[in-house]
C-alpha cells in the first residue's frame, strides 16, 4: 500500500513519473486491474465474449506503444516506471469512469456526456503529463503522443467492433 501514496499524486499532477519506484508486482497488478476495468466497460458495451480479445488486444496495444514510444526515445530502462504509472492513472480513471458509463447509458443527455468528456480530458492530460516527464518535450507534443495513444487503441475497437477486423476465437 505504501507505492500507492507514491503513485497516487501523478493523477493529480503533483509528481514526476522519473520519481516513482519501480516495482514489477505492482505493475503486474496494475496491468491485472487495468484488464478487468476496461473489460467490464467493454462487456458492458458489446455483451459478447469477443469483449475478452478486444480488451486483450487493447492491454497489448497499449503496453506495445508505451515501449515503442521509450525504444525510440531510448528511454526503454523507464518501462516499468512509465507502464506501472499510466496504468494505474488509467486504473483510477476507470474507478470514477464506470458509473459514468452506466449513467450516460441510461440518461442520454448532455450533463452525462460532458461528465464522461471530462474524465476523458483528464485521463488524456495524465498520460500527456507522464510522456512530457519521460520524453522530456513540451505540453503539446506530450498531448500529441498521448491524444495519438488514444486514438490509436479507440481506432482498434472500432475496427474491430464493425467487422472488419477478427480476431480468432
Amino acid at each position: 500500500m505504501e507505492i500507492f501514496r507514491h503513485y497516487f499524486p501523478l493523477c493529480w499532477f503533483n509528481v514526476s513519473v522519473l520519481d516513482l519506484p519501480r516495482s514489477t508486482r505492482f505493475f503486474k497488478n496494475n496491468a491485472i486491474f487495468y484488464f478487468i476495468a476496461v473489460f467490464f466497460i467493454q462487456f458492458n458495451m458489446s455483451d459478447d465474449i469477443d469483449a475478452i480479445f478486444e480488451v486483450a488486444l487493447e492491454v497489448l496495444l497499449t503496453l506495445g506503444f508505451i515501449a515503442l514510444v521509450l525504444v525510440l526515445n531510448k528511454t526503454f530502462y523507464t518501462f516499468i516506471q512509465v507502464a506501472s504509472a499510466i496504468l494505474f492513472c488509467e486504473n483510477v480513471v476507470a474507478i470514477f469512469l464506470i458509473p459514468i458509463v452506466f449513467w450516460v447509458t441510461v440518461a442520454e443527455d448532455t450533463p452525462s456526456y460532458a461528465t464522461l468528456a471530462l474524465f476523458f480530458l483528464w485521463d488524456m492530460a495524465i498520460v500527456a503529463r507522464i510522456f512530457k516527464d519521460v520524453l522530456q518535450v513540451n505540453t503539446p507534443a506530450s498531448l500529441v503522443v498521448s491524444l495519438f495513444s488514444n486514438h490509436l487503441r479507440r481506432r482498434l475497437r472500432h475496427l474491430q467492433l464493425s467487422g472488419r477486423l477478427r480476431l480468432p476465437v
